[in-house]
């Protein structure tokens, strides 16, 4: 690897390790092996470096749920939609379970947003991206099966679950819902059943 990607390794290390906010220019030097001036001469400043390590790290855990579904026993071809949505829930639910880090990292930055124009405008740019990735995650198809219009609702509302449970995770990380807790609340509420009795 170059200086370019050393960095951004170190960075996100760093973001797991420190956070956001607390890491250092130098922590990412220390992390990476690289030296300060090039932070500069790559990213222009480590506070651009740190938006793209963000960004990558949830790239990249974003992949490797989606990497799970097409071959797994735990989400099969031929599910119900429910049962689907259920499975794929629980893939993402053992996920942040076992990556708190990372899911703290994520909720730090949540809060940085009102006050950080660069950092939202970053995040913004590849939320509809991320919008995408979740429908073809749940329907087991590639992106390029994804339409806009699915992707702005059916993404923005896996995005809220999943921002929502991410937070749930850090406060009460002992009565977590299922995927068939979700599914559960999702039939109930769209068959008009909410106080109904729980399945």
């Amino acid at each position: 690897m170059g200086h370019r990607e050393d960095l951004l390794e170190g960075a996100k290390r760093c973001l797991l390790e420190k956070g956001y906010a607390r890491t250092t220019a130098r922590d990412i030097v220390a992390a990476s092996g690289a030296n300060l001036a090039s932070i500069g001469y790559h990213y222009g400043s480590k506070d651009a470096l740190m938006r793209q390590a963000i960004i990558a790290s949830s790239e990249e855990w974003g992949a490797g749920v989606a990497q799970v579904p097409a071959g797994d026993e735990a989400v099969p071809a031929d599910a119900e939609p429910l049962e689907r949505f259920a499975a794929v829930w629980d893939l993402f639910l053992q996920r942040i379970a076992t990556e708190r880090e990372f899911i703290a990292a994520q909720v730090e930055v949540l809060g940085l947003l009102p006050r950080d124009a660069a950092l939202r405008e970053a995040i913004g740019e590849v939320l509809p991206e991320g919008g995408e990735g979740l429908v073809a995650i749940f329907e087991g198809v590639p992106d390029t099966e994804v339409d806009a219009e699915a992707a702005r609702v059916v993404g923005s509302f896996y995005q809220a679950l999943l921002t929502g449970l991410m937070v749930q995770s850090l406060l009460t990380p002992d009565s977590m819902p299922t995927g068939r807790d979700l599914a559960a609340a999702l039939r109930r509420v769209t068959a008009g059943e909410v106080l109904g009795k729980a399945e």
